[in-house]
């Protein structure tokens, strides 16, 4: 058959795109099509390495995995990491492609972009039945309409059908709806041929009340109404989500929550577990009674280094390592946990010679702009009680770790494929209070994260848990399910395949 398109849209940003996207995904993979999921420019810190090395969005993994499919760069050409000061990123088909500030992006920079999103579109095409298409923000933004590249755009460049979703949960749904297509212009209203309405808790008969009036006024029909899914565990993609997690379990983890915080879905397996209450903290004393102190990934480890400096962190976490506190660093984290941190002009604004916590002996240097993507198998060796387990993960940073020559090494690399110079990767130290890895995907071990829960209940003098364990990929998997589930039985998918002529 030849290739389908559908778009999802949304008057808002956080309305439940992705999820309705990987939704239509799984639905449609199940019905036996071969289904690739498509967002053109995706803004956002948490991404993932696919497996030849290209960085692209969580949320766009989310989908692949939706779809049966092998996350690849084509599924998110465009990738904006902020680093902050208004400034971003450009990840151009999962490598890095350059820095830019926001006043020059639309100007300089959109044109280069646009042939890849063509060429990633066209590939998808030649090698799948449907495309489903994810949006970004709101079409409606009328200051970016001749600019923007995640919207109509994309519904133009190949007629596709658009669905628009609205979320009722923060209020002024039908204001919402009504605005963002009266504000397009008339071609592209054209194209918006249905509304859902998502995140929906109450009695649909009050709802509906006014859906007569409401759909003569927008020429447009809703096809659905989705209600708010309680308890949903996929990965976030951003800051939105970042909240504590309902667990009131023994454990505190108490993660700091910097400024440029970065892959926090590193700690969404841990938030899953019954036992573990995680944290994001903003306020030094705010870390005492932390059974895991965690300094998390960040796109400008300097600066957030200076913040941690500016707001008292650092003469706490000083204070808590020598009352023994466990403390974690990973990826910026763990490079602000060694001696000294160099900067030839790679973040931008730190040039110079920068002393982290001096808790790990390691130095970082940012020397050149070149960036390490990969999947990464590595084997605990420095920390006796789980010494010889297996960590699946990958990377994803700028400047390179040297361990001094006093330091104790964390992980063996098992697959060096990539050809890296170094054998280890990550230190602890000579305590076992403190110990830090670039290696993003840490927690989604099932085997490691269970043992080291364990340990953490063991230091704690609490028992071994008896809760059924939680396995993270059947967890992605059976909410995945949950999701299409829950879209399939309130939203007319045969106007859908109508729509699509299937």
């Amino acid at each position: 058959m030849t290739c389908k398109a559908l778009m999802v849209q949304g008057t808002t940003s956080y309305a439940g795109k992705s999820m309705l996207v990987a939704a239509l995904c799984r639905i449609f993979s199940d019905m036996g099509y071969k289904v690739a999921p498509f967002k053109s420019q995706n803004m956002s810190l948490n991404s993932f390495v696919t497996e030849d090395g290209a960085e692209i969005a969580r949320s766009q993994v989310v989908q692949a995995i939706a779809a049966r499919a092998k996350p690849i760069s084509e599924h998110n050409p465009i990738l904006l990491k902020p680093k902050g000061d208004l400034s971003s990123q450009i990840i151009l088909m999962g490598k890095p492609f350059a820095d830019y500030h926001v006043k020059n992006y639309y100007s300089d920079f959109i044109p280069q972009l646009i042939p890849s999103i063509k060429k990633s579109l066209l590939s998808l095409q030649e090698n799948n039945d449907i495309i489903i298409i994810e949006g970004a923000g709101s079409p409606a933004e009328i200051n970016l309409a001749d600019v923007e590249i995640a919207n109509m755009f994309v519904a133009k460049l190949i007629n596709a059908p658009v669905i628009l979703v609205a979320d009722i949960d923060r209020g002024g749904v039908f204001a919402s709806i009504y605005g963002t297509i009266k504000l397009l212009k008339t071609e592209e209203q054209d194209l918006i041929k249905f509304f859902v309405i998502n995140k929906f808790r109450g009695d649909v008969k009050i709802l509906k009340r006014g859906f007569d009036q409401f759909e003569d006024l927008v020429g447009k029909k809703c096809i659905g109404i989705i209600p708010y899914i309680q308890n949903l565990k996929l990965p976030a993609e951003d800051s939105l989500s970042l909240e504590e997690s309902e667990s009131i379990g023994n454990l505190e983890v108490k993660i700091i929550r910097l400024p440029r915080i970065s892959n926090f879905t590193d700690f969404e397996a841990l938030s899953w577990e019954p036992e573990v209450h995680i944290s994001y903290v903003k306020s030094p004393d705010d870390l005492d009674q932390a059974d895991l102190i965690v300094i998390p990934g960040t796109k400008n480890t300097i600066s957030d280094l200076k913040w941690m400096e500016q707001k008292g962190f650092t003469s706490k976490l000083h204070e808590l390592k020598k009352l023994g506190y466990l403390i974690m660093g990973i990826c910026g984290g763990y490079q602000i946990l060694g001696n000294i941190i160099i900067d030839m002009n790679i973040e931008g604004n730190s040039i110079g010679e920068h002393q982290g916590l001096g808790f790990l002996p390691i130095r970082t240097e940012f020397k050149s702009y070149d960036k390490i993507t990969r999947q990464i198998k590595a084997e605990i060796v420095g920390f006796p009680p789980f010494n010889g387990q297996q960590i699946d993960g990958y990377e994803i940073h700028m400047g390179r770790i040297n361990l001094e020559p006093d330091a104790i090494p964390l992980l063996k690399i098992k697959d060096n494929s990539n050809q890296s110079q170094f054998t280890f990767i990550g230190a602890i130290n000579k305590q076992k209070t403190v110990f830090g890895s670039l290696i993003h995907g840490f927690w989604d071990n099932d085997k490691f994260r269970e043992q080291f829960i364990d340990y953490l209940l063991f230091r704690k003098n609490k028992k071994k848990r008896t809760y059924k364990k939680i396995r993270y990929q059947e967890t992605i998997e059976k909410n995945i399910q949950k999701i299409a589930k829950v879209v399939q039985e309130n939203l007319d998918i045969k106007k859908i395949m109508k729509l699509l002529s299937i």
